[in-house]
């Protein structure tokens, strides 16, 4: 009868040895053992699960298929467990399971995922929950014990942050649009067309952001769905230049020809939840931030 669960993860590894140096005696040496001690722990895992994993062609041990199904299974239970050998290491040095991630959503996505892309190689195993949020749902999230790191468009008192990255948000409509047959634009005119306008995510005190005086609006959820309904030739609003910048060079949308207040400039600020008991996980995260910016930002 078949007893697995007296084996050793010992025995497991002289097993994928012998497969990996091609033979007994390799293993031994490889694994600095004597021979003896290699043919025994193998005997006794035979013994134990009732199967044959070697069978001799001539002087060499060579897998039977039973023993290559148990080989692959094996290589898999070493793998899981070397993760929770490591886990409990990073853990005890207070290395993160996981990272709550808030993002105000007109952060360039670009820089987003190519810091997500450095960190993930040297995140040992640290999860990343990306939360996506809009104005004062940025800061709410700085509140939230549960999260680590926020990017938000202010920091609130007794708060520490850094500036990360500073860019403007731009007037703009569909070419077709007929709010361009002014040359110059003045409120009268914007009151009467559609603004598209991005939801605050807060809860407790939802803010207004930009000019929002047309009696006609839309409300989105976020900054791409505003762009996805004016490039279909609906409404105007004010959009991140980095997200915008190949559509306003291909002609897909054009600047309002405002009287004034074109553009108006936003400053996002990382912000540590937890403060000095950020763990190195965050911090890696934050640095690797800050590092993508410096090499990315004459894009932006």
């Amino acid at each position: 009868m078949m007893n697995i669960y007296n084996t050793t993860l010992e025995q497991w590894r002289i097993f994928q040895a012998i497969v990996d140096y091609g033979g007994f005696a390799q293993a031994a040496k490889a694994l600095h053992k004597s021979q003896s001690t290699i043919s025994y722990s193998i005997k006794k895992l035979q013994q134990q699960l009732g199967q044959e994993l070697f069978q001799l062609q001539g002087k060499k041990a060579v897998l039977t298929d039973k023993g290559k199904l148990f080989l692959r299974q094996s290589r898999l239970l070493s793998q899981q467990l070397t993760e929770l050998q490591n886990l409990a290491t990073n853990l005890e040095q207070g290395w993160e399971h996981q990272i709550n991630l808030v993002v105000e959503t007109a952060f360039p996505t670009d820089i987003l995922f190519q810091t997500l892309k450095k960190f993930e190689p040297l995140s040992r195993g640290t999860r990343v929950q990306y939360i996506e949020s809009v104005l004062s749902g940025s800061e709410e999230a700085i509140f939230d014990t549960k999260n680590d790191l926020v990017i938000s468009g202010s920091i609130p008192a007794n708060y520490y942050g850094e500036t990360l990255v500073s860019f403007d948000f731009i007037g703009v409509t569909h070419p077709d649009n007929p709010l361009l047959k002014h040359s110059q634009l003045r409120h009268k005119h914007l009151q009467e067309a559609l603004q598209i306008v991005v939801r605050d995510s807060g809860s407790r005190k939802p803010v207004d952001a930009g000019w929002l005086k047309a009696r006609h609006q839309w409300t989105v959820s976020n900054l791409q769905a505003a762009k996805a309904i004016i490039l279909n030739g609906l409404g105007f609003a004010w959009l991140p230049e980095h997200m915008i910048k190949e559509e306003l060079k291909n002609g897909a949308l054009s600047p309002l020809p405002l009287e004034f207040g074109l553009n108006y400039r936003v400053t996002l600020y990382l912000i540590f939840v937890h403060q000095d008991q950020t763990g190195p996980a965050s911090r890696l995260l934050a640095h690797l931030f800050k590092q993508t910016i410096k090499d990315l930002m004459p894009q932006f």
